[in-house]
């Protein structure tokens, strides 16, 4: 889903976040212009062919081990692709980049990327709480600095009487025969219009080829990504107390619906974990997890605290 000024997921909440595979993955963030970007690089360095040579390995050895810790199935191939990008980017000494990806793939490739030795990875949406991310992959010497991969645009038309939704300004570019992985998040802004975040290549083709979103006419044109128009989200914080930390329990307090109904969502599929679809019931959460349900939006995880009758004191926050 774009970003409309709701919530981003948790590797989207920070404009850039540095980890070192010597320690556990807790980020420590900083704000780095209006880039979101994620480095992640080893606290083990190789020099010469001996560290091309410890990735060439690690990769064929252990790449069907990476893909077995895939928790969302239906990323494995994305991340697979990935990760042979990661090899050839790393062993050549230069840079390669993905297309846009969306969270869950971002989220399995880069807890896959940390596992690999001389690897860096950049991933840049456009702006600190971009969805819809690219990720440049390569050997720390070559990938010094971030890319410059995102272009921004803004679309603009007459939508104080025709207003439209994301999905007709995504059905209008898209028509105009560019794939969706080309395109990142999509910025409403009501009767001026839209920002739209792209892969640079491509932006002077949408700009002469999109003409009408839904029935108003548009105009389009390059801006800086400093001139990205996008707010916070808007979340409301309260407290339950629960005998579990289990995903049905809190999803179910947070969401204010039944528990029975939470668990038929979780059998349909319908809800996720940190972008990982869950499957059981039972499922327990902690600090900071994000849970999505279709229809209802998402849940952070707040402060936990154990109370002296044995029960957990939450606190859910609920973007709006």
């Amino acid at each position: 889903m774009a970003a409309t000024g709701s919530v981003a997921p948790w590797i989207l909440r920070i404009a850039f976040q540095t980890f070192s595979f010597s320690h556990p993955p807790l980020p420590n963030s900083c704000i780095h212009g209006t880039l979101r970007s994620l480095a992640f690089t080893t606290s083990h360095r190789h020099s010469g062919a001996s560290g091309i040579c410890h990735l060439a390995q690690a990769v064929k050895g252990n790449v069907d081990d990476l893909l077995r810790s895939v928790g969302d199935t239906s990323a494995i191939e994305e991340v697979k692709h990935i990760l042979e990008m990661a090899r050839r980017a790393s062993s050549r000494r230069n840079v390669l980049h993905t297309d846009f990806l969306t969270p869950p793939v971002l989220k399995e490739s880069v807890t896959a990327l940390e596992k690999l030795a001389d690897v860096k990875a950049v991933a840049q949406g456009g702006y600190p709480q971009a969805e819809r991310c690219r990720l440049s992959v390569g050997h720390p010497e070559a990938l010094t600095s971030d890319p410059d991969i995102v272009a921004a645009l803004s679309i603009t038309g007459n939508f104080g009487f025709q207003p439209c939704s994301h999905g007709d300004f995504l059905g209008s570019i898209l028509g105009t025969g560019i794939a969706r992985e080309k395109l990142g998040d999509i910025i409403l802004q009501g009767e001026k219009g839209a920002q739209i975040l792209v892969v640079p290549e491509l932006a002077d083709y949408i700009i002469s080829s999109l003409e009408k979103v839904g029935n108003v006419s548009v105009s389009c044109a390059k801006i800086p990504l400093l001139a990205l128009e996008y707010e916070p989200p808007r979340t409301k914080s309260f407290k339950t107390i629960e005998a579990s930390l289990r995903v049905d329990a809190l999803a179910s307090a947070g969401f204010k619906i039944s528990r029975s109904k939470l668990v038929n969502l979780i059998s349909n599929g319908d809800v996720r974990v940190n972008w990982a679809t869950v499957t059981k019931n039972g499922t327990t959460l902690k600090t900071g997890d994000i849970v999505s349900v279709s229809g209802k939006g998402r849940l952070k995880i707040g402060e936990i605290n154990s109370t002296k009758k044995g029960k957990f004191a939450v606190e859910l926050i609920r973007y709006l």
